[in-house]
C-alpha cells in the first residue's frame, strides 16, 4: 500500500499536538519537510481521508488533554461554539427540558399520559393502565419514545441532562448528528420495551436507559478502534456499572429512593454494547 500525502502545510504551522492525537490514536503516520513545506503522509487513500476529518475538527490536537483552564471569557465562548457544534445533542437537551416544564417534571398527570409508555387514568388512588395494543392500534407509535423525555424532580432530569451533553457530544463529533440521533431512538425503543417486559405496566421514564447505551457504544467502539472522542475519563465505565449493579440490588428502593427502572439501564447497556461492537469494528476494517 503506497502512502498518501494528507496535508501540506507551511514550516511555521505546529503540528506537534496533531501528531501527538496520530500517536494516541495508533494511527500509522509520518511527517516529511518537501520545498518549505511539511507534509503529512499515511497508507492509503480511506484513512487519509479519515485523517483529514480529524484534523479539520482537531488541528491542535486532543482537547481532552489540554489540562489548563481556559479564562472564564473563552470558557463562555467557548460553551456557546459546543453549542453550534453540537446541534443534535443541543436540540434533544431542550426538547427534554420543554417536556419537563410542560410535565411539570412529573407532576402534571394530564400531559404525561400522552407521553408514557401506556396510556392512564387516575382513579382514586391508582393508576389503570390501558393495555398497549389498543394505543398502538390507535396509531399512538410515540409512546415506544417518548417515555425518555419524562423525568420526575430536577435531580432526575439534572443528572441524565448532564451525561447525554458529555456522551451524546462525543458521539455526534465522531459519527454525526445523524448517527447520534438514530442510536438514540434504538437504544430509547429497546430499553423502554425491556423495561415494560420486565417490570410489566407501569410509569416509568427518562435519559438513562439511552445513556447507558451511549456509555455501551462509547467503551466497545473504544476499545475496538481508538479515538480521541470516545476515550472516557477514568473511572467513569466503573462508576456507572457499580451503580447499575446497586440499582439491581434493590438498595435504593430500601432506601426509600424509589424504583428503579432497571430494565431499561440493562436493556440500553447491551444494545449499547452491541453498536459499539459492530462500529468499532468497522472503523477498525477501515484503518
Amino acid at each position: 500500500m503506497s502512502a498518501v500525502e494528507v496535508l501540506r502545510l507551511p514550516l511555521s504551522v505546529n503540528l506537534g499536538g496533531f501528531v501527538a492525537l496520530l500517536q494516541r490514536l495508533q494511527v500509522p503516520h509520518r511527517v516529511s519537510e518537501e520545498s518549505g513545506e511539511q507534509v503529512l503522509w499515511v497508507p492509503g487513500e480511506q484513512l487519509a481521508e479519515d485523517v483529514r476529518g480529524l484534523y479539520q475538527r482537531f488541528p491542535e490536537g486532543d482537547p481532552d488533554f489540554q489540562l489548563v483552564p481556559a479564562p472564564v471569557s473563552e470558557r463562555a465562548g467557548g460553551f456557546v461554539q459546543q453549542l453550534r457544534d453540537s446541534p443534535l445533542t443541543t436540540l434533544v437537551l431542550l426538547l427534554t427540558l420543554l417536556v419537563a416544564g410542560v410535565t411539570l417534571l412529573g407532576d402534571n398527570f394530564a400531559t404525561i399520559r400522552w407521553l408514557s409508555f401506556q396510556d392512564f387514568q387516575i382513579q382514586g388512588e391508582y393508576i389503570v393502565f390501558t393495555p398497549l395494543a389498543e394505543s398502538l392500534a390507535a396509531g399512538q407509535w410515540w409512546r415506544l419514545i417518548t417515555p425518555i423525555l419524562i423525568h420526575f424532580g430536577v435531580l432526575h432530569l439534572a443528572m441524565n441532562a448532564m451525561w447525554f451533553w458529555e456522551l451524546g457530544r462525543r458521539i455526534e463529533a465522531r459519527q454525526g448528528g445523524v448517527m447520534l440521533l438514530g442510536l438514540t431512538l434504538l437504544f430509547g425503543l429497546v430499553s423502554n420495551c425491556v423495561q415494560y417486559v420486565s417490570a410489566g405496566p407501569g410509569l416509568f421514564g427518562g435519559l438513562s436507559g439511552v445513556l447507558y447505551g451511549l456509555l455501551g457504544h462509547c467503551w466497545i467502539f473504544q476499545w475496538l478502534a481508538p479515538n480521541a472522542a470516545y476515550r472516557l475519563p477514568k473511572g467513569v465505565v466503573v462508576m456507572m456499572l457499580i451503580w447499575l449493579l446497586v440499582c439491581l440490588s434493590g438498595v435504593t428502593e430500601t432506601l426509600g429512593f424509589g424504583a428503579i427502572a432497571n430494565g431499561a439501564h440493562v436493556g440500553g447497556l447491551l444494545v449499547g454494547c452491541a453498536t459499539g461492537l459492530l462500529g468499532g469494528a468497522l472503523a477498525r476494517l477501515r484503518r
